[in-house]
């Protein structure tokens, strides 16, 4: 029987790291997001997911950052208004960690990314509700999303890294 999981917003959160100027990480995050998930009863093994993010939500915490992030530097926004995730495969490591495959988009350029899960498992809220968390770690790099905007210092630093590191805290409700 299909189970299906729908993200609670309230309790999750996705967010990037980059390393700016190679010598520290800058962190963002997207406020507005949407995940579902279909199981095979209460397998997550048997997981189909879909995900996507609202570009237009980011959130590093300076607001002309945000924009430029936006801009057709770098996400271009108002052409491509989000970024997608739809698995491809999940597989089994051990009992609570997940190999999570599938294709990301990201400014209409598709790559396969592979991220991991550390499942906590499934448990039963104060309100009755059935809930199933995980949290999904991964890297990408943005130039293979046409993110390609660079610049160096006069020292020769790489402003923005190539290198992302993804994260996401997911909480699912069972529909």
């Amino acid at each position: 029987m299909e189970t299906t999981w729908k993200v609670d917003t309230m309790h999750s959160e996705v967010s990037f790291k980059v390393r700016h100027m190679m010598i520290s990480n800058v962190s963002g995050s997207f406020g507005t997001f949407d995940a579902n998930v279909a199981t095979e009863g209460d397998d997550f093994t048997t997981a189909q997911f879909s995900f996507n993010a609202d570009i237009a939500s980011i959130n590093t915490g300076v607001a002309d950052r945000d924009g430029h992030l936006k801009s057709a530097d770098f996400f271009d926004a108002e052409n491509h208004p989000s970024l997608t995730f739809t698995s491809t495969s999940v597989k089994k490591i051990s009992d609570d960690t997940l190999e999570i495959a599938g294709n990301m988009e990201i400014k209409g350029h598709t790559q396969a990314v592979v991220l991991t899960a550390d499942y906590a498992g499934i448990a039963v809220d104060p309100y009755g509700q059935t809930k199933a968390g995980m949290t999904l770690s991964g890297s990408i790099k943005r130039s293979e999303f046409g993110l390609t905007w660079s610049a160096v210092t006069e020292a020769g630093n790489i402003v923005v890294s190539d290198d992302i590191k993804l994260a996401a805290e997911l909480q699912f409700v069972k529909q």
